[in-house]
């Protein structure tokens, strides 16, 4: 029988193991960018991408269902900082050429990595909260 803390558990560690595969895969992808290529643009990298995007779903439905590390009481918070993330991630894509050596790009590869993990527990937060917002009481 699964329990509650079973699942609160698992929510932290996709959350953790997200977080933990999003930094290296930047630190790579900052690595990769310097050698001027692009590490999102291979099959391994396109793979990790969908890896840290199902993650990140995983960790927005659990925040949801209240058995993740996002509790309710933080979602405002987490929409916050998780669409911060994003606009650094956008933000940071052309510094990887203005800021050398290796700087810029390690920032760039962090935070889309890091952003590709978010952004999906973004948006079903975000959607909870229109819906919770929305709906009659």
């Amino acid at each position: 029988m699964v329990t509650d803390t079973t699942y609160e558990k698992f929510g932290s560690w996709v959350f953790l193991i997200g977080i933990l595969i999003g930094f290296v895969v930047g630190v790579y992808h900052g690595y990769t960018l310097e050698n001027q290529q692009n590490f999102f643009e291979t099959v391994t990298g396109g793979v990790t991408a969908w890896i840290l995007a199902i993650f990140g779903i995983i960790m927005g439905i659990f925040a949801v269902m209240g058995e993740g590390t996002i509790t309710q009481k933080e979602f405002s918070g987490f929409l916050l900082a998780g669409i911060a993330f994003v606009v650094m991630g956008g933000v940071f894509q052309g510094w990887d050429i203005s800021i050398s050596p290796y700087i810029g790009s390690l920032l760039t590869g962090i935070t889309m990595s890091i952003s590709i993990l978010v952004a999906p527990a973004v948006g079903i937060i975000a959607l909870k909260t229109i819906w919770d917002i929305g709906k009659d009481k």
